[in-house]
């Protein structure tokens, strides 16, 4: 088995430059830091030199699109962040609910869990029906796994708790809405390791293969509502703030922008959104 040497910058530059040349992605203003660490855990996992995988992502396509699955964060969850939701719900409520209808993207979507969470919120406000959902990401094997509306139980039976707390545990929902049961939604047989979401749900989405760092509207239409939750995390500030300018230019007047807990909008291009909660709404230059 090949050793793995620690990598110098030039090394993670020159990675970056081949993907490049390559193929159409284009991973030069991911975080560093980031895409370090995916790099070191691929040569480490694999047992190859720095060299080794050079040579392997310019002679091999397979094993660039494998590179790059890896390079890629795709982990999501049902009903992740709870609160969260809490929060979507009212914004909808107020600003959303009396369309004739809602434009949704979920930018970055990974395996479709969140997806699936917001349908399963508009279904219970009566709004699903008039929502078009758009949903994308660069890695096609997770966008089968949405499609398929699919899941191995024991990989996703933690965040099933989840569905509880968004949906019948807050105390402003107790008042007006009646409980939700996760049977009307998904189909869980723990003995033959599934869970697999109701068809009209899977039947709902687009789900469309998509890099967010070519910042391009393929989708022909504003959003209302673009949800892009714990990706920005992984793209530098330079980055950040090219996709920010996108989500802006491509919302609705009243549009709102969801992003991840742990995340935030800083610097200038903060002056084009109105924060409320965890939900940043677009502020308009008229």
């Amino acid at each position: 088995m090949e050793q793995n040497t620690q990598l110098s910058e030039k090394d993670i530059h020159l990675l970056q430059d081949t993907i490049k040349k390559v193929s159409s992605y284009d991973f030069s203003d991911y975080s560093y830091n980031s895409f370090y660490r995916r790099i070191e855990k691929i040569l480490t996992d694999e047992g190859i030199t720095f060299d080794s995988l050079l040579t392997n992502l310019q002679k091999d396509y397979n094993y660039l699109d494998k590179v790059v699955r890896n390079i890629t964060v795709n982990t999501t969850e049902l009903f992740r962040d709870p609160e969260t939701w809490y929060s979507v719900r009212k914004a909808v409520e107020l600003n959303f609910a009396r369309q004739k209808s809602i434009n949704i993207w979920h930018a970055g979507c990974s395996n479709g869990l969140e997806v699936y969470s917001f349908m399963i919120l508009l279904s219970e406000m009566n709004l699903l029906e008039k929502a078009t959902i758009y949903a994308s990401d660069i890695n096609q094997t997770v966008l089968n796994t949405a499609m398929s509306g699919k899941y191995k139980y024991h990989e996703i039976n933690e965040y099933l708790e989840n569905f509880d707390k968004a949906l019948n545990q807050n105390e402003d929902m107790k008042k007006s809405y009646p409980s939700v049961e996760i049977k009307n939604y998904m189909e869980i047989n723990k003995f033959k390791d599934f869970v697999r979401m109701k068809d009209f749900l899977i039947e709902k989405p687009l789900f469309i293969k998509h890099d967010l760092v070519s910042c391009k509207n393929i989708f022909a239409h504003n959003f209302d509502i673009i949800l892009c939750r714990n990706v920005l995390i992984y793209f530098n500030h330079n980055l950040q703030n090219k996709v920010l300018s996108f989500f802006y230019d491509n919302l609705t007047t009243k549009g709102c922008l969801i992003i991840g807990r742990h995340e935030g909008i800083i610097g200038p291009i903060a002056s084009n959104f109105s924060k409320q909660g965890t939900i940043y709404f677009r502020r308009n230059s008229y």
